[in-house]
C-alpha cells in the first residue's frame, strides 16, 4: 500500500463501517446528505466524475470543461488513480467502468 496509514483512526474506521451498512443507493443518498454539506457532496461527486472520465481516457482539457475541476485537481486525482491505495480502481472495476484505462 502506497498510502500512509497515519490518517486512519477509530473515527475514520467508524465512518467506513457505517458506509458498509448501507444497502441501497437511496440509503447512501440519505446517509451522505446527512453527513456532508451540499458543497462537500458537490466536491465528492465532481471528483468521482473526474475519476470516471480519466478511466475512460477523456483528455484533461475536456474533463476540466465538463466538470469545472482545475488541471491541478485532475492531475492529483489521476496520480491517485494510477498509484494510490487502489480504491478508485477497485470501485471502477466492481462497477464495470473504465475498462479502457491503463492499469
Amino acid at each position: 500500500m502506497t498510502l500512509a496509514d497515519d490518517w486512519t483512526n477509530a473515527d475514520t474506521t467508524a465512518v467506513f463501517k457505517a458506509v458498509l451498512t448501507l444497502e441501497t443507493v437511496e440509503e447512501a443518498e440519505w446517509f451522505f446528505r446527512d453527513l456532508c454539506t451540499a458543497h462537500e457532496l458537490e466536491e465528492i461527486t465532481k471528483r468521482w466524475a473526474v475519476v470516471r472520465k480519466l478511466a475512460d481516457r477523456v483528455p484533461y482539457r475536456q474533463i476540466a470543461d465538463e466538470t469545472g475541476s482545475s488541471s491541478a485537481t485532475i492531475t492529483r486525482i489521476n496520480q491517485w488513480l494510477r498509484s494510490g491505495a487502489g480504491g478508485y480502481r477497485l470501485a471502477l472495476d466492481r462497477l464495470g467502468l473504465g475498462k479502457g484505462a491503463d492499469r
